[in-house]
């Protein structure tokens, strides 16, 4: 995709003394009409176990959270709530007071979420408010919580560590941002006590969890191109990790998996995505910026299979459960494409507004939140 077909879509915004370009949350990001779903057989189906409505997650990619005993979930106005697993039956509701753009995280016996005034607040798993401070910048990713430090990353492009007990900053990463860049909702990835995060540019860094010093930098994508517009190629997503690699991948740009230690590359090929991707054993699956998912080999990067069916339809990062491939699009569709070919095997409409953030596990199944509000617990049964 350039943006000589997409540029007419795109909303110029001034950040912080920086341009940002920020999605369109409609329907096709391209001007082109999204792909018509269209019948097929279906070899499995969706089960919903239950269903709650927490309220409008308004422009904001709101995720839930899980943790040993309870599910999480907060909306726009502000308000935070905590679900039985079970059932998805309300057990409090807490009042943040600002305007929630990212979240839920939770860990260390803390729920976090962020404002877009740069608002950080830290809830006890009984709703209690521990302690709240101010971020430099606009929280739009949930907060991470890994060995004792909160890790927080807001939109001028600076990572917080903090601790658990306070909220104190423990150390603080920050680096330059070129003059225009993509507005994302990506936070970081916890691994090992490092850090990995994706930023402008097509860098990817890894970070000390514990003193916010840099192990080590790699490129995934060089910027290419005439205009600023063209020479984007931002890392938008969460990169993945396994116990071998970390891949990641950016918009107009290339896909690419590195080894954990040093940051040498192991292989790089063309591929744009904003949306993100999920790394199983010896598949890479990627939704690219077109809305086609494919799984791709981690060794060599070779693409397996791709299903372009749902085209244009902002189709979100992807979900590996059992046998199946998940996502969802911009009118609440959950589509289950099989992973051995990338067939489609199931479908499921929810309350029709967009699923932008990736399902969430949950006792087996998936937990999905659509921006309207509609929190789905759910479970993908074969059919006979």
């Amino acid at each position: 995709m350039t943006f000589s077909r997409t540029a007419g879509l795109l909303l110029l915004v001034l950040l912080a003394g920086c341009s940002t370009v920020s999605g369109w949350f409609g329907g096709s990001k391209t001007g082109q009409e999204p792909a018509r779903l269209t019948e097929f057989k279906e070899s499995a189906a969706f089960a919903v176990r239950w269903h709650q409505d927490v309220g409008s997650a308004g422009s904001n990619a709101l995720l839930p959270a899980v943790t040993r005993d309870a599910v999480y979930a907060a909306n726009a106005k502000g308000e935070l709530f905590r679900l039985e697993r079970a059932a998805g039956k309300q057990v409090w509701r807490a009042e943040s007071g600002f305007a929630i753009s990212g979240g839920v995280g939770a860990g260390g016996g803390l729920v976090l979420v962020g404002g877009g005034k740069g608002d950080l607040a830290a809830f006890e798993e009984d709703g209690k408010l521990r302690w709240k401070v101010k971020m430099s910048s606009e929280v739009l990713s949930a907060p991470q919580v890994a060995d004792g430090i909160v890790v927080v990353r807001t939109g001028d492009g600076r990572i917080a560590g903090l601790s658990v007990a306070d909220g104190k900053r423990q150390w603080l990463y920050e680096r330059a941002t070129p003059a225009l860049v993509v507005r994302s909702h990506a936070g970081v990835t916890i691994g090992r006590g490092v850090v990995y995060a994706g930023f402008a540019g097509g860098k990817l860094a890894a970070i000390g969890l514990h003193n916010g010093i840099l192990i080590w930098e790699s490129v995934v994508s060089l910027p290419h191109g005439n205009t600023e517009l063209e020479r984007i190629s931002d890392v938008t997503s969460l990169p993945v990790i396994d116990n071998e690699q970390v891949c990641a991948v950016a918009f107009q740009g290339n896909v690419a998996c590195f080894e954990l230690a040093q940051g040498n590359l192991l292989w790089s090929r063309e591929l744009s995505s904003d949306n993100g991707m999920a790394l199983q054993r010896k598949y890479l699956y990627v939704t690219d910026t077109n809305g086609a998912v494919s799984a791709l080999d981690k060794i060599s990067g070779s693409t397996l299979w791709k299903n372009d069916q749902l085209a244009r339809r902002n189709v979100s990062a992807p979900y590996v459960i059992g046998s199946h491939v998940v996502v969802g699009d911009y009118e609440g569709v959950l589509h289950a494409l099989s992973r051995d070919d990338g067939s489609l095997a199931a479908r499921l409409k929810t309350d029709g507004s967009g699923i932008v953030t990736e399902p969430v596990e949950l006792d087996g199944g998936l937990l999905v939140q659509t921006r309207n509000g509609g929190l789905y617990s759910l479970e993908i049964r074969a059919k006979d």
